[in-house]
């Protein structure tokens, strides 16, 4: 009997993230291999590791041969093929960061689906054509594999309708136009790990910090989710490395009519010029700009500090206090430095923070009698897909889904 496997992909505008997943003869589910090939269009450059960490493939490619997200999928097709040849592709999982108001839930992905999806480009243009391109590619090489999409949004579907609205004519709420969120796949895997890390704090009122390159802040009760700083694109919230925030749309008329940015300007000013990158003028990751010396940098950092904090007390009155504060994503789990200057600016919430532990990474990082338990804990985005896509699998086998 051949060895079954499920594939995940998460492909972004410069990246595209894999892994494989056995399945053994238990139906439990198993990593094989995790890899990337990054820098697409710059500097293409392609790693796997096994469970191990050990590296089983590495390669610099010339642009020529990885210039777009199709051909980093078609390449990684290729070798995916070749590293596991007796083996039975199941199913793909795919991340897609945008399912509207149609998709609570992962789904089996048929042309009404993808077209459906298509049309939720305007909302995350930065990701949402990526993300269908890899659901293309694979349904013109494997058109009998089913694929799975997972949602970014989809979490978040538990909001209040208070939580989701603007205060626009209701016209625009009916078509569409509501607060989502993101990051959901981060924030379900938190929500999933908590019972396991702190049963008591699982059923509790926390705040998850997702920190990264793009970053937001989810309330959550009993792990599900109240309100996020995010709203009806990833541009929403706290600032990113590459992106705004939070922004008067005022800003944005005065851009259009006084400045004359078109449409085409304004979405490569806020999706890809601003935030870290913009006010530092020198980069748009954390770890350079924390290295500088240069005023902008750190007036960047405070910047960031300044609105992450802002928001846990916004988020801490829609709970109604809380129990727990959890971070987590690239900054979050990495940063002991910038982990202390939020904790030190939400000290009037009572945390009593555990110096040590934080430097160590905790996974508790808060005093034992802190009457708000802080917590690091790593996400595992991609390790959600796999759970949903199984799921949605054996439902389709006993014929629950078509």
């Amino acid at each position: 009997m051949s060895r079954r496997i499920i594939l995940i992909v998460n492909a972004g505008s410069s990246s595209l993230k894999f892994s494989v997943f056995r399945l053994g003869d238990t139906d439990i589910l198993q990593l094989a291999v995790r890899g990337q090939i990054d820098g697409i269009g710059t500097r293409p450059h392609l790693c796997v590791k096994d469970v191990t960490s050990a590296v089983v493939a590495e390669r610099d490619f010339a642009i020529i041969e990885i210039s777009n997200v199709q051909q980093a999928i078609w390449f990684a097709g290729d070798w995916l093929n070749e590293y596991f040849q007796d083996a039975q592709l199941l199913a793909v999982g795919h991340r897609v960061v945008h399912g509207g108001t149609d998709y609570s839930h992962p789904v089996l992905v048929d042309e009404a689906v993808f077209a459906a999806l298509e049309q939720l480009i305007p909302l995350a243009p930065l990701h949402q054509p990526h993300n269908l391109a890899a659901i293309r590619v694979v349904r013109e090489v494997q058109p009998q594999v089913p694929q799975i999409a997972c949602f970014d949004t989809a979490f978040h579907r538990t909001h209040p309708q208070i939580a989701d609205l603007y205060a626009l004519p209701w016209k625009y709420y009916a078509s569409g136009v509501r607060r989502y969120g993101f990051h959901g796949l981060s924030y379900e895997y938190i929500a999933a790990t908590l019972p396991k890390v702190s049963p008591a704090l699982a059923g509790g009122r926390v705040i998850a910090a997702h920190l990264g390159s793009g970053a937001s802040l989810c309330a959550m009760q009993a792990g599900k989710s109240l309100d996020s700083t995010m709203g009806f694109s990833p541009l929403d919230g706290v600032p990113m490395g590459t992106r705004p925030g939070a922004l008067d749309p005022g800003v944005l008329l005065y851009l259009i009519n006084e400045c004359g940015l078109s449409g085409a300007d304004l979405e490569k000013l806020l999706y890809r010029e601003s935030g870290l990158l913009g006010l530092s003028g020198i980069s748009n990751d954390m770890r350079v700009l924390m290295e500088s010396r240069e005023p902008r940098a750190q007036l960047a950092i405070e910047y960031f500090l300044h609105y992450v904090i802002k928001q846990i007390g916004a988020l801490a009155a829609v709970l109604g206090g809380i129990d727990g504060l959890v971070f987590t994503a690239g900054i979050g789990e990495h940063s002991p430095v910038i982990r202390a200057r939020i904790l030190q600016g939400c000290a009037w919430l009572g945390i009593s923070v555990d110096a040590e532990a934080n430097v160590r990474g905790g996974p508790r990082i808060s005093m034992e009698d802190s009457p708000v338990a802080v917590w690091v804990i790593p996400t595992d985005e991609e390790w959600m897909i796999p759970r949903h896509t199984l799921a949605l699998v054996f439902k389709k086998e006993k014929g629950y889904v078509n």
